[in-house]
């Protein structure tokens, strides 16, 4: 199945530059750019594409406001994939809490631009590395609805080393050779981790460090 990608970014250069990479993708096409928020909501519900490429600052219309927009009308809803300048904290935890699935700055390669793509198809996440050292470092403003840490608590030490290794924004197959494991084990570790912080995949943990200060 060919992936329809909408790209919402008001730099015209950018925008034709992502383009150019989505289209000359086999498994995936552009159906349509928009240079503002409220294009993209328009566009958003008018081709209702599998994934929408969300710039964070638009003009009208930002994209933390059109994220939380589309995803709250969209039936079925797109996977929304920010892309930004902005190697943020502030900025990847709005959008990120709106509703996105994953932030990614511009100065990414093309091969991971439609890796990530594919990635947020299918049901995954992806944060830029450095973000993520961001969002688990941040102390500058009071980490929003802070949350009982105690879970840390139920980890086994193989389990924390898997922890700190996402945090770290490292994929499966990475944490998987860091700690000399076989991926379906650290699969295994990764889900357990997920249901013993009660939340759905690797960026909720993230968010989940960042809330309650859990790096180390």
């Amino acid at each position: 199945m060919t992936i329809e990608v909408l790209i919402a970014d008001d730099q015209d250069l950018v925008c034709t530059g992502f383009a150019m990479v989505v289209n000359a993708a086999p498994d995936m096409r552009v159906v349509a750019t928009a240079a503002t928020g409220t294009e993209a909501i328009a566009l958003a519900a008018r081709h209702r594409p599998h994934i929408i490429l969300m710039d964070v600052r638009m003009p009208d219309i930002d994209g933390i406001t059109a994220t939380r927009v589309i995803l709250a009308s969209a039936n079925p809803s797109p996977k929304i994939l920010a892309l930004t300048t902005y190697d943020s904290g502030d900025y990847a935890i709005r959008i990120l809490t709106a509703g996105a699935s994953g932030y990614l700055l511009k100065d990414t390669t093309a091969e991971g631009l439609t890796a990530a793509i594919r990635t947020v198809h299918h049901g995954g996440s992806v944060l830029a590395p450095t973000t993520t050292h961001h969002l688990v470092t941040a102390r500058t403003t009071p980490p929003p609805s802070p949350r009982d840490p105690a879970p840390l608590d139920t980890f086994t030490s193989r389990e924390r080393d898997v922890f700190d290794l996402i945090l770290a924004g490292a994929s499966n197959a990475e944490i998987a050779q860091r700690l000399h494991l076989a991926e379906v084990t650290v699969k295994t570790h990764v889900g357990r981790i997920l249901t013993k912080l009660g939340v759905r995949d690797r960026l909720n943990v993230v968010i989940w460090a960042y809330r309650n200060g859990a790096a180390r």
